[in-house]
């Protein structure tokens, strides 16, 4: 299977990504690569929309893990919206990501990081 990924930059620092199908071992290099070359130091805050993403493994998880370490590093964060069923149950499961950075809606993430932002 492949993996898609779509994004939309904001004026307020803000990189959106909408990733659709498996994040796995022979994907998670394409994400690694895509979200690198998207990540200017103006960038402020990653939102992972993960409606979509049908399946994650360890691959995965990891570079989810790697950009977290890289947002946090420079002061950013790094959010997750709309996760899927399973891709849920992985979080969970694996316990990898803290609930406060896991929003239901998009709208539940945005309103979370507008109120980051005015508080800065």
């Amino acid at each position: 299977m492949k993996l898609n990924i779509d994004s939309i930059e904001l004026s307020n620092g803000r990189i959106t990504c909408f990733l659709n199908g498996v994040l796995d071992t022979n994907t998670s290099l394409q994400f690694d690569e895509y979200i690198h070359t998207r990540l200017s130091p103006k960038v402020k805050a990653v939102a992972l929309d993960l409606k979509d993403l049908n399946y994650i493994s360890s691959a995965g998880l990891r570079s989810f893990a790697k950009l977290r370490r890289e947002m946090t590093s420079r002061g950013g964060q790094l959010v997750f919206a709309n996760l899927s069923p399973q891709v849920e149950k992985v979080f969970d499961i694996v316990k990898a990501i803290p609930l406060r950075e896991v929003f239901s809606s998009t709208a539940e993430m945005d309103a979370y990081l507008k109120n980051v932002q005015e508080g800065v």
